[in-house]
């Protein structure tokens, strides 16, 4: 069993955790452990076939004596242990629920494997009673932005690194997408020429197909930053079909007419004419924040991420009373899956309806 999260004192702190590593001789530091795992042990090619650094080789070597055997997480009091420790992070302080509902799905699948080669009979984690953090199901209403600061905001990316360099300037439309498409980041990424129908009025089309999802070069088979998947939660063959309103069509003409695609098609490249990478993206958008926002809303959680704009988007589609079906497909989400999570008011919205019940209420005086 491999090095996970099962039982020696922290330092300082008072937290405590355990790990499925029994105590041995010429124990490697924490850090090294968890180096020599993460770049080595647990991606491909494996450790056999590649040249090791010496202490890495070392490190392996022990977690291989130090590791106890697998069946030993049949005891639901080592099981429940492995659980509770995926509550804290290193530092021994509390993990968000988001992340550990993911690491306890990892380690589910994992043993849902073992039980698949006959290790167990049963996966022995999913039969322990074992209290779940609580995962906040609703978009926080604090994030979604207005269409006035949206529009501000994507104003100020083009002013993001200067007009020639144009760090800025050529993820314009791919913030767009996402706000007037409500398209996923990696959606956006992905979009080529091939996939837009843009005619010079009116309303236009996207056809999704595919994501790029950026997860490191030694994570894919194919040795990029960025994987190629299809939609999320989707087979690998099925499309979506999104309209998407003229604002959106004019940006990305214009995007077209300055900066032409890829060489394969893609519609938004780096400065080196890559995958535009998550950290690119995110940075552009912090310094987009600090130009477009006062400095109160800056130091709010409004529009924090560029995924906030999709929430926006979304909101703004329902409280503009289209379908809740209609913005379910277009999302590629359940209608569940929307109501649950985005049926948010846009900020500054409530003020509207507090106008109106006010008004009604004024007629009955």
């Amino acid at each position: 069993m491999s090095a996970g999260a099962v039982g020696r004192p922290l330092p300082p702190g008072g937290a405590k955790r355990r790990r499925v590593l029994d105590e041995h001789p010429g124990q490697p530091s924490e850090e090294l452990i968890r180096r020599a795992l993460r770049n080595w042990a647990f991606i491909l090619p494996g450790p056999d076939e590649r040249e090791l650094p010496t202490e890495i080789a070392n490190t392996l070597h022990w977690v291989a004596k130090a590791s106890r055997p697998l069946s030993d997480l049949g005891d639901a009091a080592i099981g429940r242990a492995v659980l509770d420790s995926l509550k804290l992070k290193l530092d021994g302080t509390a993990a968000a629920a988001e992340t550990v509902r993911r690491k306890r799905r990892t380690l589910v699948n994992a043993l849902h494997y073992a039980v698949d080669l006959g290790e167990f009979k049963e996966n022995p984690i999913t039969g322990i009673r074992w209290k779940k953090p609580k995962v906040a199901g609703e978009v926080d209403p604090r994030v979604v932005a207005n269409p006035a600061q949206a529009r501000s905001l994507l104003t100020s990316v083009s002013y993001v690194g200067g007009y020639s360099r144009a760090r800025g300037r050529r993820l314009v439309g791919l913030f767009a997408c996402m706000y007037y498409g409500a398209l996923r980041p990696a959606e956006a990424v992905g979009l080529t020429d091939a996939d837009l129908k843009l005619p010079e009025a009116g309303w236009g089309t996207v056809l999704l197909n595919r994501t790029r999802p950026s997860v490191g070069k030694q994570w894919t088979d194919s040795g990029e930053a960025h994987d190629d998947r299809g939609l999320k939660n989707r087979p690998a063959e099925e499309v979506r079909l999104v309209p998407i309103p003229p604002q959106l069509v004019t940006i990305l003409r214009q995007h077209l007419d300055t900066f032409g695609t890829a060489e394969d098609g893609r519609l938004f490249t780096n400065e080196r004419g890559g995958v535009v990478g998550s950290s690119t993206y995110y940075r552009v958008w912090q310094e987009a924040r600090a130009l477009a926002l006062p400095p109160a809303a800056v130091a709010s959680p409004l529009a924090a991420r560029p995924y906030d704009l999709r929430h926006s988007a979304l909101s703004t589609w329902l409280n503009s009373g289209v379908d809740p079906t209609e913005v379910a497909e277009r999302a590629g989400n359940s209608v569940e899956v929307l109501l649950s999570r985005y049926a948010k008011c846009i900020d500054g919205r409530q003020e509207i309806a507090n106008r109106k019940i006010e008004e009604l209420l004024r007629e009955y005086e």
